[in-house]
């Protein structure tokens, strides 16, 4: 197995919503104290934290310089020229105008190296953080394969229900009038009407580790017939404990299969699962950073004087934070602060895990159609939103792991788009 990486260079155009820029992690210059805006500082008080009154200690051993990071100008970020459109790639006709009718013209960096790959049948690691465009680089090429052979029936697990109902949402978008279906199997939803639509046969089955056990034990999901599989965001997987799940999961499978596996980071746990899930694997990197190069990031030191609810109340009411997603450790502090907001008259909304699909569902809608200024989240219950024109993410209370911190400021600063992340340090 090669250890080669093909380095898509990065992007500051593309012809969809996921196009890409690459950028360092680190702000070295940036001074631990140094408070929003340029001096800005917030009046003090007692330090409390919000909704929990036991010593907080998530977080604290991440070095806070590392939230401290400058944007850079759009002219300092290559531009990516493609080898490839949209129109070149050896796809069906009726897959080509559905692209187009999405408005893609322009194949984004994982996209116009990965796509000629997974048309070739080759498994593939990608590399890639949040925003790149992946989900496209796997569902194109992989409607192409269902056209060309309607036999053929794919799954692709993913760690969240938010990311399997995003991807089955861009699945249709693809898949318009092309007559193949697909199915979301995510806990937290009518499992009756899962298996009534399984009974259908749809060619895509998307789901998380849990929901497809539970549904392979009530032998409602046979995965003999399935030959290909996508394990999309596998590290997030890794981490939540579903290694085993996976593992089972893909025993199930046919023996020869076509694999294709994307990560945004690469551990010895990672190497581990490429060594056993894939064979001669085509390796992808467009990851060129930790975090977006186009979102500045900056910390916000709760003072004496001020509670971090007043500090996040005068940030709220200034213009420009007019789509803010802010992240809560606990189910219960993201329910209680929505409400809050919500009481001191913000449009506020909240989505974590006690919340049932239809709650979630319903907040997030309210959040991309700018009905909310405000959603409020857990880690988890934010994993693979895709929504456009966040304006700003502020990390209301500590992440576990820097990774948690770069998949949450990874919502804001897409598209190309400047985006802004703001930590409260207490």
């Amino acid at each position: 197995m090669s250890s080669n990486f093909r380095a898509a260079r990065p992007s500051s155009r593309g012809g969809n919503s996921s196009s890409y820029r690459g950028g360092s992690s680190r702000g070295a210059s940036s001074s631990y104290s140094r408070p929003y805006s340029g001096g800005r500082s917030f009046g003090g008080g007692p330090r409390r934290s919000f909704g929990n009154s036991r010593p907080r200690h998530t977080g604290q051993h991440i070095d806070v310089s590392r939230f401290i990071n400058k944007a850079k100008e759009p002219e300092a970020v290559a531009v990516f020229v493609p080898e490839n459109n949209f129109a070149d790639f050896a796809i069906e006709e009726s897959l080509k105008k559905n692209i187009l009718k999405k408005g893609y013209t322009t194949p984004t960096p994982i996209q116009d190296t990965a796509i000629p790959v997974v048309l070739g049948g080759k498994d593939i690691v990608g590399i890639a953080n949040t925003g790149t465009g992946k989900t496209g680089a796997f569902l194109i090429p992989l409607i192409d394969k269902v056209l060309r052979n309607r036999s053929e029936r794919i799954l692709i697990m993913v760690p969240t229900r938010e990311l399997a109902l995003q991807i089955e949402e861009e699945f249709w978008g693809f898949a318009d009038y092309l007559r193949i279906g697909a199915v979301s199997c995510v806990g937290g939803a009518n499992i009756n009407r899962q298996i009534s639509t399984l009974r259908r046969d749809p060619h895509f089955v998307i789901g998380t580790p849990g929901r497809l056990k539970d549904l392979m034990s009530r032998r409602n999901l046979d995965l003999s017939r399935f030959s290909t599989v996508v394990l999309d965001e596998a590290d997030r997987m890794l981490d939540m404990g579903f290694i085993a799940d996976m593992k089972l999961i893909l025993s199930h499978m046919q023996k020869e299969r076509h694999t294709l596996f994307f990560s945004a980071t690469l551990s010895r746990e990672i190497e581990l699962l490429i060594k056993d899930f894939l064979k001669d694997p085509v390796r992808i990197s467009v990851k060129t950073g930790d975090t977006a190069a186009n979102v500045d990031q900056d910390i916000v030191r709760i003072v004496n004087g001020k509670t971090k609810i007043d500090v996040l109340h005068d940030l709220l009411t200034q213009p420009e934070f007019s789509k803010v997603l802010v992240f809560g450790k606990t189910k219960h502090g993201v329910e209680k602060l929505s409400k809050i907001l919500a009481q001191r008259g913000f449009k506020a909304e909240a989505i974590h895990g006690n919340k049932n699909q239809n709650g979630r569902q319903r907040a997030l809608a309210l959040f991309k159609d700018n009905h909310v200024q405000v959603l409020v989240a857990t880690d988890v219950a934010a994993r693979g939103i895709d929504i456009s024109d966040v304006s700003h993410v502020i990390n209301y209370d500590l992440p576990m792991t820097y990774e948690d911190y770069v998949h949450r400021i990874g919502r804001t600063g897409r598209a190309g788009k400047r985006g802004k992340a703001l930590t409260f340090i207490e």
